[in-house]
């Protein structure tokens, strides 16, 4: 068996520290770009700062009487509105926003989260992203996503095709994915 110097032994240590550093480093840049896309922008901050009537944030409806009990995401048709529920919290809800459904719309019902893709191409043909499922019915799948870009243009297609995806903006479509892996409880009211 070989000998290993000393050098040897320190050289390895210190490689093997940066690589754990830079890891680290490439996690905490990440969770800082979600935090910096998910808090308000300084120009939306100024604009709240010099109008009383803009600095009044905007209420979410109520979490729905009938949403049920336990971990949930819970989904309203009436107010295109999703809650993220989570009893063990001191503020049950910890997000809530509004979504803009397909063109179909899923029955109310509980259902489970059964299949996420990070990215892929929508019923529309536009770029997704954060793709949470929870139900098929009549041929349509049904499930939350964000646009990768919201601005871009929808392409032409056919009014007859059903489309069951459940937009969300960006940031609101990465907490929703955060937050819902696969088992996770689905409820839509009406």
């Amino acid at each position: 068996m070989a000998k290993l110097g000393p050098g040897v032994v320190v050289g390895g240590l210190t490689l093997s520290a940066m690589a754990v550093i830079g890891l680290l480093a490439f996690q905490a840049n990440g969770a800082a770009s979600r935090a910096v896309a998910a808090g308000p922008s300084s120009s939306a901050s100024a604009a709240t700062a010099a109008s009383p009537a803009a600095s009044e944030k905007p209420t979410a409806p109520p979490l729905p009487a009938d949403s049920g009990a336990g971990l949930r995401v819970v989904f309203s048709l009436k107010d295109r509105q999703v809650w993220l529920v989570d009893p063990k919290k001191t503020e049950q809800v910890l997000a809530s926003f509004k979504v803009t459904p397909g063109s179909a719309l899923p029955n109310p019902g509980a259902y489970t989260v059964y299949s996420r893709t990070a990215a892929g191409t929508g019923t529309d043909g536009r770029q997704i992203e954060h793709v949470v499922r929870f139900t098929q019915q009549q041929g349509t799948v049904f499930g939350f996503s964000a646009l990768v870009d919201e601005n871009a243009p929808a392409p032409s297609m056919d009014p007859k095709t059903k489309t069951g995806g459940i937009r969300a903006s960006r940031s609101d479509g990465q907490a929703l994915w955060d937050f819902a892996p696969n088992g996770t409880r689905v409820v839509v009211v009406a």
